[in-house]
């Protein structure tokens, strides 16, 4: 049996990226999304989602880029320490951001320089927020996937398990996700595969943790070799490739509009080609011809 579920991230970041995800959900394939409690359209996001009940709503935990729901003196390992001095100094109004990029985050997360106490804390108010609002939060995943790491994943299963969510993505992908040829067909899709080939030494240790504290989890995911490049081919030959199980698909459908070109943010013009690629009537024709059944983490349990 091989079950689907499409989860569309970063809702809340647009009012056009909502938008996106909402029309990947009725008129496509998308299944759940994830929504930024820290997002500048996270009210617009709540409205919508109350429009769409199928779909299936969880926290797009953000601990890079961005700004933190706590108060940034209270999460110093995790923002611009400048910023925690100014604001513990009072010189000026800013609230603090999250260091941007992945690459640092990895290094401190890598030499154990996060504090899991902290972590804790930012996860468990992002989740209390959306929930706050209204919304039953279904799953758990985080941006740019730094749950991967496992001092990011421990406190962030402590935070759901504490707000009630038990479901989470396994950022870990198949041994193979694209043939060899279809990794070298856009540029930058083989240096990320290589990028999450290195990293996937830690799937043991995700596995064994989120048994551990009783969640659940697909069994891997997929299209995060091809974020930013997705296309109507590329969908077609990951979904030919699905192995047996539950599987996780991830994408970022939207509209480009004056919201996101003001962003700090590498995915633009890629959001509305993924959202026609999510919408064409051939893609869930597809998926059920080739045995596939669509799921959102509603169903996961």
């Amino acid at each position: 049996m091989r079950r689907l579920i499409v989860n569309a991230d970063d809702f809340g970041f647009t009012a056009g990226v909502n938008r996106g995800i909402v029309e990947a959900h009725s008129r496509g394939v998308v299944t759940s999304s994830t929504l930024m409690a820290n997002g500048a359209a996270f009210s617009d996001a709540v409205e919508l989602a109350q429009t769409v009940p199928q779909l299936s709503v969880g926290c797009h935990v953000v601990l890079v880029d961005g700004h933190p729901v706590l108060d940034p003196s209270a999460i110093s390992s995790l923002v611009q320490r400048d910023l925690v001095q100014r604001d513990y100094e009072g010189r000026g109004s800013s609230a603090g951001d999250f260091r941007d990029g992945i690459s640092s985050f990895a290094l401190r997360a890598l030499s154990r320089r996060l504090d899991g106490r902290q972590i804790e804390a930012e996860a468990t108010a992002q989740i209390r927020k959306i929930q706050a609002a209204g919304i039953a939060v279904s799953h758990l995943d985080t941006h740019k996937h730094t749950h991967l790491f496992p001092d990011v994943l421990r406190p962030l299963l402590r935070a759901g398990a504490a707000c009630g969510v038990r479901a989470l993505r396994n950022p870990f992908g198949p041994r193979r996700p694209l043939r060899s040829g279809q990794l070298l067909v856009k540029p930058g899709i083989w240096t990320r595969y290589v990028e999450m080939k290195v990293l996937q030494g830690f799937a043991g240790k995700f596995r064994a943790a989120v048994a551990d504290a009783g969640f659940a989890t697909p069994d891997g995911t997929l299209g995060i070799e091809v974020t930013g490049v997705l296309n109507e081919s590329l969908f077609r030959a990951i979904a030919s490739s699905i192995p047996e199980g539950t599987w996780e698909f991830v994408c970022h459908p939207g509209y480009n509009d004056a919201d996101l070109r003001a962003n700090k943010t590498r995915l633009r013009e890629s959001r509305e080609i993924e959202l026609r690629a999510l919408t064409l009537p051939e893609a869930r024709k597809m998926l059920l011809e080739a045995g596939i059944r669509l799921i959102s983490y509603r169903d996961l349990g």
